[in-house]
């Protein structure tokens, strides 16, 4: 019987704890001790994972956190708590995965943007459309990217029926972007929900 298996049975046997004597004094029990230990550890590790996945998720529209590698932490967070078995195997390739979307992420935007012609600049303003229209919801994150793209065009670009097309690449190469770091983040979600629910399910 492990120490946390063990202080909870104490535990749950008297929740005025089992005491210890020593030089006269009172003291809690090492076994008892030990389980609210792990139970407080437990719980600041479920805290943190689920602060991790949400912040991935937000990273999923947010250049400056990367989206799919925050919220593989918070699946590393919930796998560290005595609740849910440690399983490396797991881990390890979802943590491969995170990191191809991210090299994905760098690639296929520039993919995109050059396919119709678009330039960096373009790439550079459907970014700080997005930051900007995140303060301007829903729309603001819908045409945010795009306006940006057409800005940044604009701006290396006089002609109009270029720079817009142009603007269109950036958007798209942008947008795709995007989609992959949100279907990875949120079905990281789902895999921290599940292990959660399985190994937490008895505190319920």
């Amino acid at each position: 019987m492990t120490p946390y298996e063990g202080g909870k049975k104490q535990y749950q046997q008297s929740r005025n704890f089992h005491f210890i004597k020593v030089n006269n004094s009172k003291l809690f029990s090492i076994a008892a001790v030990n389980y609210l230990y792990f139970r407080f550890m437990d719980i600041l590790l479920l805290i943190l994972g689920a602060l991790l996945i949400m912040l991935g998720l937000a990273g999923s529209f947010l250049p400056v956190i990367p989206g799919p590698l925050t919220s593989w932490l918070g699946l590393l967070s919930l796998h560290y708590t005595s609740k849910v078995e440690q399983d490396w195997g797991f881990l390890g390739w979802t943590l491969v995965l995170a990191l191809i979307i991210m090299v994905l992420d760098y690639l296929i935007p520039i993919w995109g943007t050059k396919a119709l012609g678009g330039t960096k600049a373009g790439a550079v303003g459907s970014t700080v459309g997005l930051v900007i229209g995140i303060f301007f919801p829903p729309f603001g994150i819908i045409f945010g990217p795009f306006v940006g793209a057409l800005a940044g065009e604009l701006s290396k670009n006089p002609d109009r029926k270029l720079a817009l097309k142009a603007a269109i690449g950036s958007f798209l190469g942008f947008l795709s972007g995007v989609a992959l770091k949100l279907i990875i983040s949120f079905v990281y979600l789902l895999f921290f929900v599940s292990a959660a629910w399985k190994g937490f399910e008895s505190w319920l």
